[in-house]
């Protein structure tokens, strides 16, 4: 692994992550493509993971903090057997945190053990891992219609609701499928669940990626585990080169993601995964007819 190929991956990882186009498909068909050994890239990946939450930390770093107060003082309520668990009676960031709390209960599913010493989120592993490009395809298309969907749903809501028990639920259902197959968009999925469900642009980009902290660092922790398993040797310097690339690359993507949401352009990135998708499953077919 050499500085370029850092760079280029850390751009990759610091656009895919936060735009809604998927990281993990883009990442996947970027190693596919470039010939980098499968477990080199997942140690980068790992570490790249640690350049998106810096970049998410120094973005949303006031609400982050505040829901970070708010976890000590429902332990404090808890413990004193003052806690509430009326929605009505809540103050709003108790509300989030609680919301959020809601979302992250179907990634648990992945924890489910399967047998073997494996669970559920080993047994999806093969998708990201295997030889084939199909599986990528295919999901990148259903990335694409749920954009659309997002995109038309959100133009024509006039009444914004909260984020609710329900729609909570439903988002971190969301999430979970992005967690499960390379090509489905962690924040583009997410972000039109909301928008389905009502949700304002603001919020729903926000709650989506104050939501992605849990997800990714449990993604980066399992993928770092999987790497030291390996026991592949990666220098240093590249490492550092290909986190700081994401973070800076990261917070822009953020930036310019909040900006297209409110300019009625979101659905163009559901034609690109569309597109994409229908390219990357054409070729993936064709490489299993060649070899």
């Amino acid at each position: 692994m050499n500085i370029i190929k850092a760079i280029l991956l850390g751009i990759v990882q610091g656009i895919t992550e936060f735009l809604p186009i998927s990281s993990s498909g883009h990442m996947s068909l970027f190693t596919h493509f470039s010939g980098i050994d499968p477990q080199t890239s997942g140690l980068f990946s790992a570490m790249l993971h640690i350049g998106t939450l810096i970049a998410i930390l120094i973005t949303f770093y006031k609400p982050i903090y505040e829901l970070f107060e708010e976890f000590f003082r429902i332990l404090k309520d808890i413990s004193s057997k003052k806690f509430n668990l009326r929605l009505k009676d809540m103050t709003e960031t108790r509300r989030i945190f609680v919301m959020f709390f809601i979302s992250c209960l179907p990634l648990l599913i992945l924890l489910i053990p399967i047998g073997n010493g494996k669970n559920i989120m080993d047994a999806v592993g093969v998708f990201s891992s295997d030889n084939s490009i199909k599986a990528e395809g295919i999901c990148f298309m259903l990335t694409g219609f749920v954009l659309l969907l997002g995109a038309f749903s959100s133009e024509k809501t006039k009444r914004f609701m909260k984020i609710t028990p329900v729609s909570a639920l439903l988002i971190g259902i969301a999430q979970f499928f992005a967690a499960c197959f390379p090509g489905i968009s962690r924040s583009g999925s997410t972000i039109s669940t909301g928008l389905m469900c009502k949700v304002s642009k603001k919020n729903a980009v926000r709650y989506s990626f104050i939501l992605s902290v849990p997800a990714i660092l449990a993604s980066g922790l399992v993928e770092f585990k999987d790497a030291m398993e390996s026991a592949q040797v990666v220098p240093v310097f590249p490492l550092l080169v290909g986190i700081v690339t994401s973070a800076v690359v990261g917070i822009f993507a953020i930036r310019l993601l909040q900006v297209i949401i409110t300019k009625n352009i979101f659905k163009y990135f559901g034609f690109y995964c569309l597109c994409l998708g229908f390219v990357v499953t054409i070729i993936g077919a064709i490489e299993v007819f060649v070899k």
